[in-house]
């Protein structure tokens, strides 16, 4: 490792003990606010710290065992020496490398639940039905990792599939792992609607938002126009009687929200502002690092909505991924469109870190 690298670490180190001490003050134990604010920035940078001790103890027996090897004259211990130094060397090459990994910049939406957008693009009802198997797929994925769904919009199709459907998804790394899905996705078979059994070629968009708390972007009152209106679609005589349903319109921005799938008012403006609230703290996002998001539009996990970044041919039973390359972006299509996208997933993780590896070494 660089010196430069090495003066971080130890700072970060020291960072860490700095705060394991504060932790342990009666003051800050009796402050529940401190305390979970001085919690919060450990555990953020405990991980390192703890790889990096560890590679200073490989480092203390690599030098240790070196000097040995040096001063003994007994063969077996000179040979256990030795060994000691292979180990030792082991240990520090993958110390490195993971301490590589942990000094890149976080993105400090990566903790964040996500606000999932699906809508059909080209293709008409095939569209639909696609956007709504990408639901079930994402869905299926979250029950995998443990993740709560809850859908807090959707406009389905005669024939179930969806014009365009909203779902939180809340649980622990939930924006890490599904901000590489972002963009287009195609799909390529032949519908249930076509009877000549061509294969046709149709569209779904899928826009991740990390979900904004009030904390994170405050919303003026005033800048809100409030609409409520009568639900559409199924729903018996209660959707026609009672305006539960919920228009709001962000005057400065123009950005519009709607709401209508709970009967109770409350309960869909809570959801509308949910979605507000997020789309309007991703655009502010998108102006202030404007400067950043061109540099990563060239890398993996751009999230730029107009890329085409993964075709389900179901003709050929793979999924490919085009911002991966070699074999390792195609992938067997039962699997992941039941909800198996860690594969998928792991494979961009790795290739951006790499990517950002690239970038980072002027740094270091």
């Amino acid at each position: 490792m660089t010196d430069k690298m090495i003066a971080k670490l130890k700072d970060i180190y020291a960072r860490y003990e700095e705060l394991s001490q504060k932790m342990s003050d009666p003051a800050v134990i009796s402050d529940t606010a401190e305390w979970t604010k001085t919690a919060k920035a450990q555990a953020e940078i405990a991980e390192t710290a703890q790889k990096y001790a560890e590679y200073t103890e490989a480092e203390r027996r690599l030098n240790d065992a070196a000097e040995a090897e040096k001063t003994e004259s007994d063969p077996e211990m000179k040979e256990m020496a030795q060994e000691e130094i292979q180990r030792a060397k082991a240990d520090m090459e993958r110390l490195r490398e993971e301490l590589k990994l942990l000094l890149l910049p976080r993105d400090p939406n990566d903790g964040k639940n996500v606000v999932m957008e699906i809508r059909g693009g080209v293709g008409g009802e095939e569209a639909a039905l696609f956007a709504g198997e990408l639901l079930r797929m994402y869905s299926m994925y979250a029950q995998r990792r443990g993740w709560r769904t809850e859908v807090l919009s959707a406009s389905e199709t005669e024939l179930g599939g969806v014009k365009e459907g909203v779902v939180l998804i809340e649980g622990e790394g939930v924006f890490s792992r599904l901000k590489f899905e972002s963009g287009v996705h195609q799909v390529k078979r032949v519908p249930e609607t076509e009877s000549s059994g061509r294969i046709q070629t149709s569209t779904a968009t899928v826009a991740v938002l990390p979900e904004a708390e009030e904390v994170d972007f405050h919303i003026d009152p005033g800048d809100l126009k409030i609409d409520t209106f009568r639900s559409s679609g199924a729903g018996g005589q209660h959707i026609n009687k009672t305006e539960s349903a919920i228009r709001i319109t962000h005057l400065p921005t123009g950005v519009v929200v709607e709401c209508q799938d709970e009967r109770s008012q409350y309960k869909n403006k809570d959801r509308a502002m949910k979605i507000l609230r997020s789309k309007l703290y991703e655009a502010e996002q998108e102006k202030q690092n404007a400067a950043i998001a061109a540099q990563r539009r060239s890398q993996v996990g751009s999230g730029d909505r107009s890329e085409r970044i993964r075709t389900y041919n179901f003709p050929q039973g793979r999924v490919t991924d085009h911002r991966l390359a070699g074999d390792v972006k195609n992938f067997a299509i039962d699997a992941v469109v039941n909800g198996g996208l860690d594969p998928v997933i792991d494979a961009l993780v790795t290739a951006d870190q790499a990517a950002r590896l690239v970038e980072a070494r002027d740094n270091y």
